[in-house]
């Protein structure tokens, strides 16, 4: 699936009927939620059965730690490999891999032998698992569906991934603890099995893409392969912007995030919020979320797609300094939902666009050159904010991370600018 329409494609003809998305991507869509809900539940149990390991915060930290590490060691060379396999086998040894894992973390917590040495190895392992699986399972879905339905495609995706993971994994995880934490494990290693039988049984035939050289002179080793994706994402005068304005968008939301809790929680916080009332702040940013994947489409063909990606990005940017200039509640529930909503149109719209542009063969190398960069610097953005909200407040950090992001905002329409008035006569599609 090389061909792709060019990138002003606007609203289209809104009166065509929809082609139907498949049943091969029905049961994609199935799988990712049954592996989210996985996902929610360890996300969960890992971190709680860490506190009755260790009292140690360095310890607890590399919890969080091992699971994007695997992305920074090995998403461009996962890329690689979801390049020249079967995406779909892809994913279903991730899946198997992950099961037996924690398999063993449920058995060892069942006889009394889970050590934080033993659980720091499982969270590592589920990790890397978690690279190739979401890399493949990002990259098949142009091979599942019509270029005009990827809108509709991955808003089923991030909305099945939002229910699965923050409204059902967590209170699942925390109940499944009551039982103890072999049961937890275990749930979560059972679900991850049977998301793999769900692709087994719903997708048949083969999914390997089809081989792109972007050089030409034959077969290339993984290091030609990683250097053929990156060479493509950083050469494109689309993608290029697209990826480092949402990196850095990942940087200062990270950063944002990483201590808002500091002005949301406690008597002497900003907004006043006990520790059981923050959940269900954070759930509205959750449920926009959920709302926004559900009209992605109809505002991409109402705006087009450009336009989607840069309003709905500003707008949420700007909504992000209520919390620091109304810090009430409610007001800030409210806006953490439209905030949710928004972000959800423009990333899903970015996504599509993105695999309308990278051809079948390079779309586990690029998502992963890509991903490897804006997950690097989430780290980075916390670790930033922490220093300025120490030295300067917290208002201060969320003010700088909003201008930051306008700023990277900016340099994304500026490049774009320069693209389209040096490209004639696009029609729209």
């Amino acid at each position: 699936m090389t061909a792709t329409p060019p990138v002003e494609a606007q609203s289209g003809d809104t009166s065509a009927p929809r082609p139907r998305l498949s049943g091969a991507f029905n049961a994609q869509l199935a799988s990712t939620g049954i592996a989210n809900l996985a996902d929610g539940i360890l996300s969960t149990v890992a971190p709680l059965v860490a506190l009755g390991l260790t009292a140690s915060p360095v310890q607890i930290s590399m919890i969080t730690a091992a699971g994007w590490l695997p992305w920074l060691l090995l998403g461009l060379f996962a890329g690689v490999v979801v390049d020249r396999r079967d995406r779909k086998s892809i994913q279903v040894v991730a899946l198997v891999v992950r099961a037996l894992v924690l398999a063993v973390a449920a058995a060892a917590a069942a006889t009394g032998s889970l050590t934080m040495g033993l659980l720091l190895v499982v969270v590592l392992i589920y990790g890397i698992t978690e690279v190739f699986a979401d890399l493949a399972a990002t990259a098949i879905v142009p091979q599942l569906v019509p270029a005009d339905r990827l809108e509709a495609a991955n808003g089923r995706v991030v909305g099945v991934q939002q229910v699965a993971n923050s409204f059902l994994g967590a209170p699942v995880g925390g109940a499944l603890l009551i039982a103890g934490s072999a049961a937890g494990f275990g749930a979560a290693g059972g679900l991850a099995a049977l998301a793999g039988v769900v692709l087994l049984r719903g997708m048949r035939g083969s999914y390997r893409p089809r081989p792109t050289d972007v050089r030409g002179g034959g077969p290339m080793g993984p290091w030609g392969q990683v250097r053929d994706g990156v060479r493509f994402l950083f050469r494109h005068p689309v993608l290029r912007p697209l990826v480092i304005t949402g990196s850095v968008l990942n940087f200062a939301m990270t950063g944002y995030f990483a201590v808002f809790v500091l002005w949301a929680v406690g008597p002497s916080s900003a907004i006043g919020l006990t520790s059981s009332q923050y959940p269900l702040l954070m759930l509205g940013f959750a449920l926009g979320a959920v709302g926004g994947s559900l009209v992605v489409e109809a505002v991409r063909r109402r705006l087009g797609e450009l336009p989607t990606i840069v309003i709905t990005l500003v707008l949420s940017l700007l909504l992000m300094v209520v919390p620091v200039w109304w810090p009430n509640g409610w007001i800030v529930a409210a806006d953490l939902a439209l905030i949710g909503a928004l972000n959800t149109i423009g990333n899903v719209a970015s996504r599509s666009m993105s695999q309308r542009l990278v051809p079948e063969g390079l779309q586990g190398r690029v998502n992963g050159a890509s991903k490897t960069l804006g997950f690097g610097l989430m780290p980075l953005g916390a670790v930033c904010a922490g220093v300025v909200a120490e030295g300067f407040g917290l208002a201060t950090t969320f003010i700088a991370a909003v201008v930051v992001s306008l700023l990277a905002c900016g340099y994304l329409v500026l490049a774009l600018a320069r693209r389209t008035s040096t490209t004639p006569n696009h029609q729209a599609g």
